[in-house]
């Protein structure tokens, strides 16, 4: 629960950042910017996956480009459902989507480790370095 709580706050956080640098995107509560965030968090979890593997070789053909596509779509279809989150238009939600994606990716970055300390997602406890000699062609 506590996990499930973390991703609904960074995803909250990064929805208010993307209304503070987006023009076009705004949230009219606070309630809708945490409605916002709650569904935008449900369907990148259960929707999202099923889209991209749908999408697969548009993904492909344009090189990645695609996600930003069905990311834009996704952030559109929750401001027409969530009322009193705005989007102006496809290009405000693409922007959006950039921006969500890299404040959240920030955010996601530090977590806290089983020892209860924030860890960057990178530290893992159980990894250990490798021992290695180098042979030499003397």
């Amino acid at each position: 629960m506590k996990e499930f709580l973390l991703r609904w706050f960074v995803t909250t956080l990064s929805v208010l950042g993307a209304t503070w640098l987006i023009p076009g995107l705004h949230c009219d509560t606070p309630g809708a910017l945490l409605g916002a965030a709650l569904l935008l968090g449900i369907i990148n979890a259960l929707v999202r996956p099923v889209l991209l593997l749908l999408s697969l070789p548009f993904i492909i053909v344009t090189m990645g480009f695609f996600i930003l596509i069905v990311n834009a779509l996704l952030i559109l279809f929750v401001s027409k459902v969530i009322p009193g989150f705005h989007v102006a238009g496809f290009w405000t939600a693409l922007f959006a989507g950039i921006v969500i994606g890299i404040i959240s990716w920030i955010l996601s970055s530090f977590f806290r480790g089983s020892d209860g300390t924030i860890h960057p997602v990178t530290y893992h406890p159980s990894i250990k370095q490798a021992q290695g000699r180098v042979v030499s062609e003397d």
